[in-house]
């Protein structure tokens, strides 16, 4: 359990074949608010009223059931 901990992974085996496999968790990973405040800086500008009629394009805002 330490070894997994620590990040290495196992494969399980049965009479020597492999019957699966033991990875660690990945763990989740913090991001302060700052550092993407800081990548959002860098972005591109959004022009709303183009990013509404590409929205409008491709997704269907009808209130009819699918058939």
């Amino acid at each position: 359990m330490r070894r997994l901990d620590a990040g290495e992974s196992f494969v399980v085996t049965r009479n020597g074949v492999p019957v699966g496999e033991l990875t660690p968790l990945r763990r989740l990973r913090f991001v302060t608010a700052e550092s993407i405040a800081q990548l959002f800086q860098t972005a591109p500008a959004i022009d709303s009223r183009r990013f509404r009629r590409d929205l409008d394009e491709v997704a269907d805002q009808s209130i009819e059931p699918r058939g």
